[in-house]
């Protein structure tokens, strides 16, 4: 009986700090800065546009990967570093983590 509750306080304890990690840990601080559209926080994948040449700032605190292909498949043609202004060029998509 003393496993029982020593398991299940540690099951319970470990659920209990999954539920408390905070999303933002998940997620890029600042913005994201696509052709005008801001971002605040982005985490995942975002679409280019496709008519005119997009532009990306990146104000956050993490790099974003430039990708060649739609829905952030393909190659990771470039890094948007913190604080720098990019213009992808012929790329489809962005990934922020």
């Amino acid at each position: 009986m003393r496993r029982m509750a020593t398991a299940l306080g540690t099951l319970g304890a470990a659920v209990a700090l999954m539920l408390t990690v905070p999303n933002s840990a998940y997620a890029a601080t600042g913005v994201l800065v696509i052709d005008g559209v801001a971002h605040e926080d982005p985490s995942g994948c975002f679409p280019l546009g496709d008519s005119a040449p997009p532009v990306v700032s990146n104000y956050t605190d993490a790099v974003a990967e430039v990708h060649s292909g739609p829905d952030c498949t393909g190659q990771v043609t470039w890094l948007i570093y913190p604080g720098e202004t990019y213009h992808p060029n012929g790329s489809r998509s962005i990934f922020v983590l």
